[in-house]
């Protein structure tokens, strides 16, 4: 679990109470929502887990994240709701992950080079997750088509 390390005991016992909400919440805006919080904690334990000594386990906490941003842009978007015309949930998230993906960046300077792909691995897939709630809020018209993969 993530909790191991580097959080005092009030720090825990909130992202453990986050956490547990995060994973009982049915509705896909307001988990958005409880991701913007927990991500903040969850950023702050990587931070903690880092400066610790304990990098494996800084990874775990970010490979958790990447995991939860992406279940919950699953679940925004299986609703079935136009993010351009309401917004709920999908702009909250974007907004949050632009700031973390900040923050990963600031961890992976910290780290030695040799450390450093893993941590590329998870910002590289959170900026793509980023992208693509940018694309559902801002979706292209006119002329200018997306280039196809």
């Amino acid at each position: 679990m993530v909790m191991a390390s580097g959080l005092p005991l009030a720090g825990q016992d909130r992202l453990a109470a986050l956490l547990d909400q995060y994973r009982h919440e049915n509705d896909p805006v307001r988990k958005a929502r409880l991701l913007v919080k927990l991500g903040d904690d969850e950023m702050d334990l990587a931070k903690k887990q880092l400066q610790g000594g304990n990098d494996v386990a800084s990874l775990e906490t970010l490979e958790n994240y990447r995991g939860q941003v992406e279940q919950t842009i699953v679940s925004l978007k299986a609703t079935g709701a136009d993010a351009e015309k309401k917004s709920g949930g999908f702009k909250e998230l974007q907004i949050s992950l632009r700031v973390n993906i900040r923050r990963v960046d600031d961890l992976i300077f910290s780290l030695p080079a040799d450390k450093r792909p893993f941590f590329r691995e998870v910002r590289t897939a959170l900026a793509n997750m980023q992208n693509d709630l940018i694309d559902a809020l801002f979706p292209r018209r006119g002329g200018v088509k997306k280039p196809n993969p």
